[in-house]
């Protein structure tokens, strides 16, 4: 126990010892046996007994972890239940040892322990409540519209009222979609309007701040008020669901800044653990680019699942080495180690697939910057695709299982180098899985927020630095989802391959990347413009999951599917990764033409 909760028990117990010696005391006297109780000084011993009883029973119902400040009706029936279970345990002890109380003294005592224990109790949470009323700090509280008349808005009114420092704000009106909460007063605060009406109410109450108080909503529900919501000029905040946090854990709950991964509204993804298991627990499990945002985040993720080794294989030793130090904090039984090398380096590839025998290989080392690589194209073929061919071959020489090759969506008719040379490289995977013992798969998706080189860290940089905002067109869309919800479908869909299959992760509905920047301006609270520069090179308007030939079948989970798409002639690929060999030996512009003969669906794309 910390010291923190032994300041806030060590009373309570002490008065609930006292309270006992009280409440038989007064029963005695109060009954007309007083002189029959009290008869030596043998009865104040047999009353510790009594009371140490009281406090054990007390302490299996937990009462001495609540937070009395925000104790309710419940609270108060679990001091009713455990005076009387610990009130009959008295009595059959003492009976058991032969020692004889009136009835009537343990029924008064029983029912004295109740008022004497929840008075000052309820003493405890006034003084605190007043105590924190009148505190004299000087917190920002600015005019708030709570929105959810639940048990969560509740308690943010009520820790806004009692100037709580984890909850600034002065709750002024509070907003329900339940048409029988309305009219309805929360701790002083009027329901008024449905979440149809934020906008409205804001102008009518001079609202500074709206706090989203409804967690057990579902996705698309919140989705739909933060849109609402953005349309003010408020600052934006949320706060876990209660229900989930332990009595504890009350105490410092707090609100938190509403971000870009709560207005997608997508739903929550969870691993599912039987198929990561099934050809994870127990292996050594290989992560190329295991440094960056998708290969760190997988290693995190695998290391839930029990495997026996996790290597981490990527070009940059600092990533590596911070993640590495993160997973052994956590995980002391696994074995973590770093590789450095470049997949372009053959040997180097087949050295680290000889030393660990890796029986899962996922492949996330790649160049991804649309840009960059339309300015080094034959760098981009290196790296995707020859460094993506010796893995390939690696896995296959050394008997790997199961192979997981992350692609993307930039991969379906590609107007840039980068997506043609992923494209290639889903190629070399369905290639080898024609012949191999190894089970070869891709997974295909979007945009993942907050990866490195992504749009949401520039954005973020570019407000902070007081703008402008960049956009390259106002009507430009992709695709997003977070990383570990992208990372766990990844590893499901490694589980379920059979090989050769491009599994297509269901990325939800495009966004618009200048309603991403609004909406950004708009939480950050900064007042700075947006910039439309044109389309890059080889930057597509929308981007597409499917190609124009493929369909796609279901499986067990329905945010995965499996891409149908035309035979590749796999003849064709050793030839054309021959061409391409020399093409990086040419020029740039040799490099991109043989690129787009190799790539059927890749069609080169100047935008300037």
């Amino acid at each position: 126990m910390d010291l923190h909760i032994a300041k806030r028990t060590a009373p309570l117990l002490i008065m609930d010892i006292i309270a006992t010696y009280v409440a038989y005391w007064l029963a005695s006297l109060l009954t007309n046996v007083f002189d029959e109780v009290f008869t030596s000084n043998e009865i104040f011993f047999i009353l510790g007994i009594l009371a140490v009883v009281n406090i054990a029973i007390m302490g299996a119902f937990r009462l001495y972890n609540n937070l009395w400040e925000y104790a309710s009706v419940d609270e108060a029936l679990q001091i009713v239940l455990s005076v009387v279970i610990s009130t009959l345990v008295g009595a059959v002890f003492l009976w058991v040892i032969n020692v004889r109380l009136p009835i009537r003294v343990f029924i008064g005592a029983s029912i004295l322990l109740v008022f004497l224990m929840g008075g000052y109790r309820l003493l405890w949470r006034i003084k605190r409540r007043k105590k924190r009323a009148f505190s004299g700090d000087n917190v920002d509280r600015p005019r708030t519209l709570v929105v959810g008349a639940g048990e969560t808005g509740s308690l943010t009114i009520n820790r806004m009222a009692t100037k709580d420092p984890n909850m600034p704000g002065i709750p002024i009106v509070a907003t329900d979609d339940d048409p029988a909460k309305r009219g309805l007063r929360i701790h002083g605060v009027k329901v008024e309007g449905s979440t149809d009406d934020i906008e409205e109410l804001v102008r009518k109450y001079d609202i500074q701040q709206i706090v989203v108080a409804i967690p057990s909503s579902t996705p698309a529900e919140r989705k739909r008020i933060y849109r609402v919501c953005t349309k003010t000029e408020c600052v934006l905040k949320t706060l876990p669901n209660i229900r989930d946090l332990r009595i504890d854990e009350l105490g410092d709950v707090a609100l938190r800044d509403v971000d870009v991964t709560d207005l997608l509204g997508r739903e929550e993804v969870q691993l599912d653990m039987r198929i990561a298991y099934a050809y994870v627990a127990g292996e050594t499990v290989l992560v190329t680019g295991g440094g960056g945002s998708i290969g760190s985040e997988l290693c995190r993720q695998l290391a839930k699942v029990a495997p026996r080794r996790i290597v981490i294989f990527d070009i940059c030793e600092n990533d590596a080495y911070m993640l590495r130090q993160e997973l052994l904090r956590s995980y002391d039984d696994i074995a973590i180690d770093i590789e450095i090398g470049s997949i372009c380096n053959e040997a180097r590839v087949n050295e680290v697939f000889e030393k660990y025998h890796p029986a899962v290989v996922f492949h996330a080392a790649a160049h991804k910057h649309v840009p960059l690589m339309e300015v080094c194209p034959r760098e981009a073929i290196e790296n995707n695709v020859f460094g993506t061919l010796n893995v390939v071959r690696a896995a296959d020489a050394f008997g790997v299982e199961h192979f997981t090759f992350i692609s993307t969506d930039k991969a379906v008719n590609p107007t840039s180098v980068m997506g043609a040379t992923k494209r290639m490289g889903e190629m070399i995977m369905q290639y080898y899985a024609r012949t191999s013992k190894t089970v070869f798969a891709a997974v295909r998706f979007g945009n993942v927020l907050g990866s490195n080189g992504s749009v949401i860290p520039l954005f973020k940089k570019q407000i902070a630095e007081g703008g402008p905002v960049t956009v390259t067109h106002p009507d430009i869309e992709r695709f997003f989802m977070t990383i570990p919800e992208a990372v766990q479908l990844v590893i499901q869909a490694g589980g379920m391959a059979k090989g050769g299959e491009i599994f297509v992760l269901d990325m939800g509905e495009p966004v618009k990347i200048a309603d991403l920047a609004k909406n950004l301006i708009r939480l950050s609270g900064a007042h700075v413009g947006i910039v439309y520069t044109g389309l890059r090179d080889g930057e597509k308007m929308y981007e597409e999951l499917l190609m124009d030939e493929e369909n796609t079948l279901p499986t067990s989970n329905h945010s995965i599917m499996i891409s149908q798409g035309q035979e590749i002639s796999h003849e064709q690929v050793a030839q054309k990764l021959g061409e391409l060999q020399e093409a990086i030996r040419d020029t740039d512009e040799q490099a991109i033409k043989i690129l787009e003969e190799a790539v059927p669906t890749y069609h080169f794309t100047k935008n300037r």
